[in-house]
């Protein structure tokens, strides 16, 4: 086998040396072509084999909560159409059960808008669940701040004080059923 001009000297070079010299070469080229093969080939193959598994339980919980939203969307979907006036009444009785007198409710056309002061946040969130399965209204533009604990309204720079029952201030518009 011939080989090119460019590595004549290197060749040269090779036979002018010991046998013992050149198992040694070959030898060092062995280990750098495994380390090479190694780093490139077999490495990351299994960097990817130990996350696998790690992998596949994000996956699935992925799945399960996919799995769950669609169940759910299937139940809203095949929930029987009400009335305009019906989703009107279903959703004045929510907020009066639910929010009491923390809430205003207004009407305007095919759209509610409930004002909030001080509401709890636990009252809210049922209220707004409830909203959605009995008077199928959906949430268009919710506006909200957590309401400022009581004995901080004088003060400007008060320190937040974590409380166990949060509480928001603000506003709800809902859309209603098409009359």
């Amino acid at each position: 086998m011939k080989m090119p001009a460019a590595f004549a000297p290197l060749q040269a070079r090779w036979t002018t040396l010991e046998p013992r010299e050149q198992a040694l070469i070959r030898g060092a080229a062995g280990v750098i072509a495994l380390a090479v093969l190694w780093w490139i080939c077999i490495a990351p193959a299994l960097a990817v084999l130990r996350q696998a598994e790690a992998q596949q339980r994000l996956v699935n919980a992925q799945l399960q909560k996919m799995q769950s939203l669609q169940a759910q969307a299937l139940a809203l979907q095949s929930q029987p159409k009400i009335s305009h006036d019906d989703a009107l009444r279903a959703l004045e009785t929510s907020v009066k059960q639910r929010l009491g007198t923390s809430a205003q409710f207004n009407i305007v056309g095919d759209r509610a808008t409930v004002t909030l002061r001080n509401t709890p946040a636990d009252a809210l969130a049922q209220w707004l669940a409830q909203a959605r399965v009995n008077a199928h209204a959906i949430p268009d533009e919710v506006r909200l701040v957590r309401a400022a604990p009581p004995g901080a309204a004088g003060a400007v720079n008060a320190p937040a004080i974590p409380s166990a029952a949060a509480a928001w201030d603000g506003t709800v518009v809902l859309s209603l059923p098409a009359q």
